[in-house]
């Protein structure tokens, strides 16, 4: 990671000491770098205005980092899918694919994987169990959270959403990006059974004192629930598959509050405006709202960066990008980071394991939003890279991944290390940093050209005191920038105050934190943020009590 943290350089400055500050106007002595204009405040004071410098701080002399220089990696307009290795106007029309960033290994090829390694790849369930399997959970040493594990699943299943019954290269979520289809529904017909139809609000239930989500009982929309759950158990969500787990119920409810919470404020700033009106400017500061805590928050810590990330769309304006995006295949199986997933889950000092906690609605309707937060807060993530670090319980979805890659044919991992512009790894020692690793995939792969892209990933060393290796880092920012980025709102013809209803919307949007979008919509604020505490232990280690599937 120091090689891309060179790539953004704080500039020192220093100053001569005024002496006569009296009768010497301290814009003299230029003190604004980086095009900051300076502007004499009282007697011997001043300020400067950083405005679109890409800078900001006290002299304009701070970097944001905004790493917008690779994002030409990406083909936009995308290239091939996985039933197209040439160019052609279905691979560019046709949104129900996946896109690809490379062809598919030809058929006709001596090996799967090219012309390296052996004419058949390894076992897949014996790939997994030997090099992904967890032995002894390992912590991400950044001090990761399962609050920032739950937002990258319930974040991330807005766009990757295969479509199974078409085959692993289609995909179901047709806006190919930031759309919160995970919160209003892919479809019109969806949106408006969630929808409340009066000032703008969805639609919502009440339970012990707390807003939550309504149930499937009053809002009859198709989830994916087991048949022994009761329908007024079932909480009805824009995503499907959002009553798996109480963490992405818990997101799903703190965002319809947070719907909810901006109706009000715009219905009071614009009393004449209909329910349309309000319901379509919410949803437009929401999704400023979750580009904004993605970048500042979650890729701000993830990327381990000391410097300050910032969304701030104008610093595009200039630059040629196309405001679409689609997403590819490799950056849906890049994204699959179950190794964050721990053993058990720790709530309130009760320890859940995955068969009570799997579709476990109780969870949040009898803890509580707050309970959860503080509890999701407090217990550690599990690292990513590395290898050996899923749990037993989701490892066929990593089982899954690796025969998708396989029947798309993707090509080897050094194909796209050079893609983006990264040394291809000369041994699979390089690859892990380690011998007794390597010389078992040698022995399954026969050449380090033959490496799988998925395995490679979750295997590569990953760097000190970091989630990952370079890899992920590499590959993962280019397709995060123009999915963010690439949004319509973040367009010069979209990016101002009237599309959010003024001055009070556009607020919301630069204003938004992890922790403000939480605290305004609890009662109580907790700690909040995507890194464990850091004067506390990690809460799965103690205060355990014997596992319970009831409350």
């Amino acid at each position: 990671m120091e090689a891309a943290r060179m790539m953004f350089l704080l500039v020192p400055l220093c100053f001569l000491k005024v002496t006569d500050t009296t009768t010497i106007n301290p814009c003299c002595y230029y003190p604004c770098q980086n095009k900051g204009i300076c502007v004499n405040v009282g007697k011997d004071g001043y300020e400067c205005d950083c405005t679109r410098t890409g800078y900001y701080g006290v002299n304009c002399s701070l970097l944001y980092l905004l790493p917008t220089a690779r994002s030409n990696l990406i083909p936009s307009p995308p290239t091939y899918n996985s039933d197209y290795d040439y160019l052609s106007w279905e691979g560019y029309a046709n949104v129900t694919y996946f896109t690809r960033l490379l062809p598919p290994v030809p058929k006709d090829c001596p090996t799967p994987t090219g012309t390296e390694g052996y004419k058949e790849l390894p076992d897949v369930k014996l790939l997994a169990e030997e090099f992904l399997l967890r032995r002894k959970f390992i912590p991400d040493p950044q001090g990761t959270n399962l609050m920032f594990a739950f937002f990258a699943q319930h974040f991330t299943h807005q766009f990757f959403r295969t479509d199974f019954d078409k085959g692993p290269g289609f995909t179901k979520a047709l806006g190919h990006g930031v759309d919160l289809s995970h919160i209003y529904g892919d479809t019109l017909e969806r949106q408006h059974q969630l929808r409340l139809f009066k000032d703008g609000k969805l639609k919502y239930q009440v339970v012990n004192g707390e807003v939550l989500l309504p149930s499937t009982n009053d809002v009859p929309i198709s989830m994916k629930y087991p048949h022994t759950l009761s329908v007024e158990k079932c909480f009805a969500i824009g995503n499907d598959l959002f009553g798996l787990v109480p963490g992405l119920m818990m997101y799903a409810t703190i965002w319809l509050r947070e719907h909810n919470r901006v109706c009000d404020i715009l219905k009071e700033e614009h009393p004449t405006w209909n329910d349309e009106q309000l319901f379509q400017t919410a949803r437009l500061i929401l999704t400023g709202e979750t580009i904004k805590i993605v970048i500042e928050d979650y890729v701000q810590h993830l990327s381990g960066y000391y410097f300050k990330m910032t969304f701030n769309p104008e610093l595009l304006f200039g630059e040629h990008f196309q405001y679409r995006n689609r997403i590819a295949v490799e950056f849906d199986h890049l994204y699959h980071w179950h190794p964050l997933m721990p053993d058990s889950f720790i709530i309130k000092g009760q320890e859940f394991t995955y068969d009570n906690f799997i579709f476990n609605t109780d969870i949040l309707l009898n803890f509580g939003v707050e309970a959860l937060v503080e509890s999701f807060a407090k217990q550690r993530a599990g690292r990513i890279g590395g290898g050996k670090n899923i749990n037993k319980n989701i490892l066929h979805v990593a089982i899954g991944v690796i025969e998708h890659g396989r029947q798309l044919r993707l090509q080897p991992f050094n194909q796209y290390r050079k893609w983006f512009g990264l040394t291809p790894y000369k041994s699979f020692q390089e690859l892990t940093g380690e011998t007794e690793v390597a010389a078992k995939l040698e022995k399954l792969y026969g050449h380090i050209d033959a490496m799988e892209f998925f395995p490679a990933l979750l295997l590569e060393e990953p760097y000190e005191n970091a989630i990952f290796g370079q890899s992920i880092v590499e590959m993962g920012a280019p397709f995060s920038l123009k999915g963010l980025m690439g949004n319509p709102i973040c367009s010069p013809d979209y990016w101002k105050p009237s599309t959010f209803g003024g001055k009070v919307g556009f607020d919301i949007v630069n204003s938004a934190t992890l922790e403000k979008l939480v605290c305004l919509n609890i009662k109580k604020c907790p700690y909040v943020a995507f890194h464990v505490p850091h004067n506390i232990d990690n809460e799965s280690e103690r205060g355990k009590k014997e596992p319970s599937a009831e409350l």
